[in-house]
């Protein structure tokens, strides 16, 4: 009786111990705030049997919690800072999983006059030049990078009154926006989910220079020993694959696509 309760302990040990095991993924905002990770994380879940843990920031956060080991698997949109990254060792095996794009949203009077841009950089001129509200994520995000590059292109500086640096999500960066009411540069994601509850319009988009890729990559082991390889690939092979790439395809919000899946291109 005794080695029968002590194998059915070490049994039930087992099942506890695969039931709680996790994938620790470090990820944007916008693919959580969208909604696009709570639609297609359950079915890798289901299949892999386990959780995924989504810690969403910006894409700069993300990769520090990266390089710290804190987390197994990425997924964001900064290509320079990931490429960068893979150059430290801190990652590996980065693949392309989806694109969209960024739009420059903002009050439907446009005082700055940025439905009549000839560009992205045009856009951002005009506001600077008419002092109008602007919102910044301002928190080394993916999205944060790019303004920034408009910005500079655009020989702007990001400072005055006008210009004001929330240190927050895209969800929440909209909604201060709506309030004031300002301009921001958004992921079309996000802003295609939220839009309905906003006041703000799509007043800029198309240049080709606001495109918005997204890439998974796993965290390099030969760093944090601790990193759970066999998840951190399964799950970057599910993003990558038939199944993972159909259901993003898929995702849409008043029939409108909000990413469209890019691996193997």
């Amino acid at each position: 009786m005794k080695q029968f309760l002590v194998a059915s302990l070490l049994v039930i040990s087992a099942l506890a111990a695969h039931a709680e095991e996790r994938l620790r993924l470090a990820t944007t905002t916008s693919t959580s705030d969208s909604g696009l990770l709570a639609a297609i994380n359950p079915a890798f879940e289901q299949r892999v049997g386990v959780k995924v843990d989504v810690i969403a920031v910006g894409s700069g956060k993300a990769l520090t919690l990266g390089r710290n080991g804190d987390v197994d698997v990425l997924l964001t949109h900064d290509p320079a800072a990931e490429e960068a990254f893979l150059s430290e060792d801190a990652g590996v095996d980065r693949r392309a999983v989806m694109e969209n794009d960024f739009v420059i949203v903002g009050p439907p009077s446009d005082p700055a006059g940025v439905a009549e841009a000839t560009s992205a950089v045009d856009a951002i001129a005009r506001i600077a030049k008419a002092g109008a509200w602007y919102v910044s994520r301002g928190d080394k995000s993916g999205t944060h990078v790019k303004e920034q590059a408009l910005f500079k292109a655009a020989a702007v500086a990001a400072d005055g009154k006008w210009y004001l640096s929330a240190g927050q999500g895209m969800g929440p960066v909209l909604q201060i926006a709506d309030q004031k009411p300002a301009y921001t540069l958004a992921d079309r994601g996000t802003w295609l989910a939220l839009r309905g509850k906003l006041g703000l319009k799509l007043l800029y988009a198309g240049d080709p220079i606001l495109a918005n890729p997204y890439h998974v990559m796993s965290v390099n082991p030969a760093r944090h020993p601790n990193t759970n390889v066999k998840l951190a690939k399964a799950y970057a092979d599910f993003l990558t694959g038939a199944d993972g790439q159909r259901l993003i395809g898929a995702f849409k919000v008043d029939g409108e696509m909000l990413f469209r899946p890019t691996a193997g291109h």
